[in-house]
């Protein structure tokens, strides 16, 4: 098997393992025999975090994140945002790869499954996308906001759910963030899109609300 058929098929017995009703829909959507595209790998400033993540003894799921960073020369890195829209030291501590969806390895137009990656004190600003998501964060603490709630820490191993065009940011503390996550629903192909007035960039220090 191919790097990205072996680390979706990880993530998905992962899933299966975790029965979690959040995820279940994921599951059921999971194709059974996706279609193979020829995606030539990237490489992304923020990857230098790989080597952090690699040995952090809290990890969740160390077998499938050393799996990751095992195969990252060998996956397409992605960035949403241009200079234009963001900072040049968030886009050096922000990537993302897509294994299964409408660009990545495996084909999907029900479903997209990949990884996240945030440098130490970056703020990932308020942003929304049609497709519903699903983070479950796999190595470092972060902190997610969703709507006009306040911050909430959440650790490697739990579930964060946003709904349908639900704006939502994170930001995270001394660690990188390696985060598995989940799209479903219409507008897999879409953009996230950043709220008027937002930015991103780096941040000083965070705290819990």
């Amino acid at each position: 098997m191919t790097p990205a058929e072996d680390l979706a098929a990880g993530i998905k017995q992962l899933l299966a393992e975790l029965r979690q009703p959040e995820t279940d829909a994921y599951l059921a959507d999971w194709p059974h025999e996706p279609e193979r595209r020829v995606v030539p790998p990237s490489a992304l400033p923020v990857l230098r975090w790989l080597s952090s993540v690699w040995v952090d003894d809290a990890a969740f799921a160390p077998a499938l994140v050393g799996a990751l960073c095992r195969a990252s020369p060998r996956l397409q890195w992605r960035q949403t945002y241009s200079t234009q829209e963001v900072p040049g030291a968030f886009l050096d501590n922000y990537g993302w790869t897509e294994l299964l969806g409408t660009c990545g390895p495996l084909a999907s137009d029900r479903m997209a499954c990949g990884i996240l990656i945030l440098g130490p004190a970056t703020l990932y600003p308020r942003h929304r996308h049609q497709a519903e998501e699903v983070y479950l964060p796999l190595s470092g603490t972060a902190e997610w906001q969703q709507g006009d709630a306040v911050w909430r820490r959440h650790r490697p191993g739990t579930l964060v759910h946003h709904a349908s065009d639900e704006p939502h940011s994170m930001r995270t503390g001394e660690t990188p963030l390696l985060a598995l996550y989940l799209w479903r629903g219409a507008g897999l192909a879409q953009k996230s899109q950043l709220e008027s007035g937002q930015m991103a960039g780096r941040i000083v220090s965070t705290s819990p609300d």
